[in-house]
């Protein structure tokens, strides 16, 4: 890979500053691409875009390396928002970081470069490792066990990281802080993004309300009883806890209340305090639109790991994967796991090896 171009995306944190730097140390030809995703008000919406930009301009300029801009808010919005506020109106809970890298990332974006620069590599600070094993790129869990981010790729397919590089897969977090302080990175502290600029410094609810139309109800417990009152039924999720405004509820205990279920037709949440609900724990989950990275399996029945959140302070749950159709997944667990929440991805590994994955639609209780 020596003297071969490489342009690295840059969001002004400190895992893309730091892997441009690696790479330049290494003797890459390195130029930064920052890329706009939100192109409402910054002000309005609190976006740190500007201060995103400004940050990652200071480590080019400090790694004399040129920076380039582009706005895909357009296609952010046609392809990533308008989805995420169809999924939110049908009261599921969304993960727009998936689709951002499977729509934007690793498919328009790349196109364009393709297009218009000539270059070798496209390097990110997504820590997953890549191997190419027969012509074919497999996706490795990073070896940060707490930073993994292989299951954000799950929905891309092999040929689109041809060009990728991810030089962070084999660091820990805490060493590339370390990395960027030693060499007097000013973002080397700086909070990692969640790679949604929508979500930001603002409160969700006070955000999504500015999109989509909420009605105020009622919160009842497994009695049926009105306890509380919510703020629109689409901006909660099963399993919330935080939020509520019904602790210390005269005649209850002092347990936390969970989201146990959302009636979406009678604009009702109702919660329990009972951490074991048949709702809050579940056997198994179906899933839709499952994207392999490469082939299917060859057979239809296999013992794997499941993730069904992004959590990494949470191990994999070892399931019985059943493949019901080209697109649908039948996954159960070999012991009853924590909350499983439509419209979130289920991830699929055997090993560290990132199989794919797909969008959950119904829970097996």
């Amino acid at each position: 890979m020596k003297n071969k171009k490489i342009v690295v995306l840059m969001s002004g944190g400190v895992d893309s500053s730091v892997t441009a730097y690696i790479l330049k140390k290494m003797g890459y030809y390195i130029e930064g691409l920052f890329i706009k995703n939100w192109n409402k008000d910054d002000n309005k919406y609190n976006c740190n875009s500007i201060d995103d930009y400004l940050m990652a301009k200071k480590i080019t300029n400090k790694l004399n390396i040129k920076l380039k801009y582009i706005n895909l808010s357009k296609y952010y919005w046609n392809n990533v928002f308008i989805k995420f506020l169809d999924d939110i109106k049908l009261g599921i809970t969304p993960n727009p970081d998936i689709l951002c890298n499977k729509k934007i990332k690793f498919n328009i974006l790349k196109k364009i470069i393709d297009n218009n620069t000539n270059y070798d590599y496209i390097a990110t600070g997504h820590y997953v490792r890549k191997i190419v094993v027969n012509k074919r790129n497999i996706i490795l869990k990073g070896i940060d066990k707490k930073k993994d981010q292989s299951y954000f790729l799950s929905s891309i397919k092999s040929k689109n990281i041809n060009n990728f590089i991810f030089p962070l897969g084999n660091f820990n977090k805490e060493d590339v802080r370390k990395i960027a302080k030693e060499i007097n990175f000013e973002n080397y502290n700086r909070k990692g993004s969640t790679g949604i600029c929508f979500i930001g410094k603002k409160k969700f609810k006070n955000f999504i309300k500015n999109f989509i139309e909420t009605k105020k109800g009622y919160i009842l417990n497994e009695n049926n009883k009105i306890i509380g009152n919510h703020d629109g039924v689409n901006l909660y999720t099963i399993g919330q806890r935080k939020g509520l405004g019904i602790g210390g509820i005269k005649g209850y205990n002092n347990k936390p209340w969970y989201i146990i279920e959302k009636r979406i037709k009678d604009n009702l949440i109702i919660v329990s305090q009972d951490i074991n609900n048949s709702n809050l724990l579940s056997k198994g989950l179906i899933i839709k639109n499952m994207n392999w990275i490469n082939n299917k399996p060859c057979i239809n029945k296999f013992i794997a790991n499941v993730k069904i959140r992004y959590d990494n302070s949470k191990n994999d749950i070892k399931s019985k994967i059943e493949i019901i159709d080209n697109n649908h997944i039948k996954i159960i667990f070999y012991e009853k796991s924590g909350v499983v929440v439509p419209g979130q991805y289920a991830v699929i590994y055997i090993n560290s090896i990132c199989l794919g994955g797909g969008k959950i639609i119904k829970l097996i209780n």
